[in-house]
């Protein structure tokens, strides 16, 4: 497995290992963002005005990207080949992805925080094949800023869209960081599996390929709930959960390959009771008030 220096749609040359870089055009938008003071968001009008009720308000969008070659010439360079119907583990291409989101995801960061922001919410991956074994990952997110004087050590992420963090918060819960499980594997169909891919065998279930999807499956998922545990996290909320799989002929073997993701937003509890205290009205009066109750609106 190859990670290349790559140039990448953020307009310069970038160092893969370096988080806290920012290319000129994250530079230009913080430039104008200190000059104008306009505010801009990625947010949908429910989204902007759910987290304005919980006290959050939009300041700019944020985005940060990578991109890699992640290239090979055998497979031998991924692992060890496996016997028929044994799994091979990809761990050196799984680490690929995993550092080609998270920095990603670090470089968006580092922008919202050079604005001064609070969290980033609706946040929004993509991973796109450029050619000749090059990889975009893209974090693109809005950032927000809390009316509070006290400051995060690091702005929180999620991918939640504004209108779930404002729901969220009502019941007592704020989101802390996106939470990533990958599981990538590949096994040789043996010679059970195949005769049951034929076309004499009917309709039946395919061992191998069942075996392997179910595991990559179970381990993304594992992997996931253990990166929300990694930060202290009460519980998770999951966005995306995907799965990809392909075939590849190796001396008249067929290698099957399986690739699960699950993404989501590692949530924490900051009050107990059934509903955090929120001054919203559920419903809108439409006659002015009357009586004691005009008299209570008066003296708020």
């Amino acid at each position: 497995m190859e990670v290349w220096i790559g140039i990448g749609l953020c307009g310069k040359e970038l160092a893969v290992t370096d988080a806290a870089w920012l290319p000129e055009a994250a530079r230009t938008r913080l430039a104008r963002f200190s000059a104008s003071g306009v505010r801009t968001s990625l947010l949908p009008v429910a989204g902007a005005v759910g987290v304005e009720s919980v006290g959050l308000t939009p300041v700019g969008e944020v985005m940060g990207c990578i991109v890699q070659r992640i290239g090979w010439t055998r497979m031998t360079t991924f692992g060890t080949i496996a016997s028929y119907g044994n799994a091979l583990n990809l761990r050196p291409y799984v680490e690929a992805l995993y550092h080609g989101y998270n920095t990603a995801l670090a470089r968006m960061v580092t922008e919202a925080a050079a604005m001064g922001a609070d969290g980033v919410i609706g946040v929004r991956l993509t991973r796109t094949h450029l050619g000749q074994s090059n990889q975009e990952f893209v974090a693109l997110g809005t950032a927000v800023r809390a009316a509070s004087e006290h400051r995060p050590r690091q702005p929180f992420t999620a991918m939640l869209p504004g209108q779930d963090v404002a729901k969220l918060m009502h019941a007592g819960w704020v989101p802390a960081r996106i939470a990533l499980g990958i599981a990538v594997e590949a096994q040789y169909l043996d010679q059970r599996s195949r005769m049951q891919m034929s076309i004499m065998s009917g309709n039946t279930e395919v061992d191998g390929p069942t075996a392997l999807i179910t595991r990559v499956r179970h381990l993304a998922r594992d992997t996931f709930g253990r990166h929300a545990r990694d930060g202290q996290a009460d519980g998770a909320i999951v966005s995306d959960i995907g799965l990809r799989t392909w075939e590849q002929e190796n001396n008249n073997a067929i290698l099957l390959g399986a690739e699960s993701m699950v993404f989501g937003t590692a949530i924490s509890r900051f009050h107990t009771g059934r509903r955090a205290p929120s001054s919203a009205l559920t419903i809108m009066p439409l006659r002015p008030p009357t009586g004691r109750r005009a008299s209570r609106e008066s003296r708020r």
